[in-house]
């Protein structure tokens, strides 16, 4: 008979229909902690079927107490705008030499912003960036002519949140060597924009779970009166 890992151990020992409060989950988690700084994780089953265009839940959120982990973000500017995006700690700035870099397979970033004169350059990436869902969008404050504050905002906490296939969507909130209220203001910022974001075509019951679990921990499910709205 295989060996249970140590994580599924832990699920074994848990009552897998308790709905946790978020302070509850937490502490299970913090009992049950690896001996690295695991990523505190949300996951949340939505009723909606994102196939459908009035479906679609995306949008971008910033957490008050950031990430824990270091973002690396590329812009595409030029000139005095391609000077600030540098100033504001971005990774990587440039024009077509940055398009050439990733068309070479060198994709390694968390967020690509880009000037609105520069689309003609990164529409080019289409087949790139799209299918890592880094292609910069106007509508996630990606495409913008203010660079240096989308730059500080990506650096400083902002995430985005985009719904699968399934009607699930799943975030980092934070490390669990945070203190409990930072990783707690960052989930209430978190389902607090994607209540916001129900989407015109959804009926019925929108936030129908939501799960908290860390790198190596098990998944809890959450009350859903944690949560504003839901």
């Amino acid at each position: 008979m295989a060996k249970l890992t140590k994580k599924q151990k832990v699920v074994a020992q848990l009552d897998n229909e308790k709905l946790y409060t978020f302070d509850e989950a937490l502490n299970v988690l913090r009992e049950h902690k690896a001996k690295f700084d695991e990523t505190v994780e949300v996951a949340m089953n939505l009723g909606v079927d994102p196939r459908h265009a009035d479906q679609m839940v995306r949008g971008m959120v910033s957490l008050p107490s950031g990430t824990g982990k270091d973002v690396k973000v590329a812009v595409f500017a030029r000139g005095e705008n391609a000077e600030k995006a540098l100033a504001a700690g971005a990774d990587k700035v440039g024009a077509e030499d940055l398009m050439e870099d990733m068309q070479n397979g060198n994709l390694d970033y968390d967020r690509v912003i880009a000037t609105p004169d520069m689309m003609g350059v990164v529409g080019r990436l289409g087949k790139v960036l799209g299918p890592k869902g880094l292609m910069p969008n106007p509508k996630l404050g990606t495409v913008t002519p203010n660079v240096e504050q989308a730059v500080k905002d990506a650096k400083g906490g902002q995430v985005e949140f985009r719904v699968e296939k399934m009607g699930i969507i799943h975030s980092g909130i934070g490390k669990l060597s945070f203190k409990d209220a930072d990783i707690k203001a960052n989930f209430a910022a978190l389902t607090n924009a994607i209540v916001r974001a129900k989407p015109t075509g959804s009926k019925g019951k929108y936030v129908r779970k939501i799960a908290l679990t860390s790198t190596m921990g098990p998944g809890l499910k959450i009350d859903l009166s944690e949560v504003e709205g839901a």
